[in-house]
């Protein structure tokens, strides 16, 4: 199918797709085979495909065509836009598309349908061959680090930095909530953490909030996240610099309980004066900068 974008498509869509990403700000794609009746055959596409009915909705279709492609199961998928495509008949046809952070190998899952699936990041997909509405919903997504040019302005002096959001609580026995990477995570396997995630088209606080909710069931209210500290990271040589923002959040509803196991395996109450060994550092750098009252931190910069 050729693909086209629309922000309002006429009719309700009956075909749904996945936009998964990563921690590294990579992109999922599937190359379809070049047998009979493959439509855009050899071209990289999102992983999915039309409603069948016994599917109860289209997020449900999301999740059994990723099933049914490559034994993906991923805990929460979030509507994030609609395209439309053309049909092999020229019609036009409104594809649901979903949004899902996984953080896997590819070459370990089983492939029953197209090539290969592979990480792709945005500034790399000009050169596939791909539809371009496809393209335009990764640079959508991506933000302005994705557009074309991004970086060049200043003589490209000036750099998009990550921005992370943290959550800091504190039981009535002043322990703090950490949770155990899981070992596969691209991010700190095996290393302890606080409950995070990257900021999307979204506020910090906002990304707050549906972070606690998506890893951890807790749910929260905006205003009481209080700023708590800052870590200004670059980790590694030429990786991008990124902002650490930690909220303490006093009051929150539920007990954490883990709902990404593909990130994290447990949660964990830890007094700060016991804290684990295999401690993600700008982690114990907050909780140390919390402790002393203080608001700001660099690392790496050095």
């Amino acid at each position: 199918m050729t693909s086209v974008h629309a922000a309002e498509p006429a009719a309700e869509p009956r075909n749904a797709s996945v936009l998964v990403h990563n921690d590294r700000g990579e992109y999922l794609l599937h190359l379809r085979d070049r047998g009979p009746g493959i439509r855009n055959p050899g071209t990289w596409s999102l992983p999915g495909g039309g409603r069948e009915p016994h599917d109860v909705s289209l997020e449900a279709t999301a999740r059994r065509e990723l099933r049914e492609e490559a034994g993906l199961d991923l805990p929460a998928l979030r509507a994030f836009a609609v395209e439309l495509v053309h049909d092999q008949g020229g019609s036009l046809l409104p594809v649901q598309v979903f949004t899902a952070r996984w953080n896997g190998d590819p070459d370990a899952l089983e492939l029953t349908g197209g090539v290969m699936l592979r990480w792709f990041r945005p500034e790399v997909m000009p050169r596939l061959r791909l539809g371009h509405s496809t393209l335009e919903l990764v640079r959508r997504h991506a933000g302005p680090a994705a557009a074309p040019g991004a970086g060049a302005a200043a003589g490209g002096r000036s750099e998009l930095h990550i921005v992370g959001a943290h959550l800091y609580l504190e039981n009535p026995a002043g322990e703090v909530l950490l949770g155990l990477r899981h070992p596969d995570s691209a991010f700190a396997g095996g290393e302890w953490h606080f409950p995070a995630g990257h900021c999307e088209r979204e506020s910090a606080v906002a990304c707050l909030v549906r972070e606690a909710d998506e890893e951890a069931g807790l749910r929260i209210s905006p205003q009481d996240a209080e700023f708590a500290h800052a870590v200004h990271l670059l980790d590694a040589a030429g990786g991008r610099p990124r902002m650490q923002l930690v909220f303490r959040v006093r009051r929150w509803q539920g007990e954490p309980v883990v709902r990404e196991p593909d990130k994290c395996l447990s949660w964990r109450w830890w007094h700060p004066d016991a804290l684990p060994e295999r401690l993600v550092p700008y982690t114990r750098a907050a909780i140390e900068g919390i402790r002393a009252g203080r608001a700001y931190t660099e690392s790496g910069w050095a």
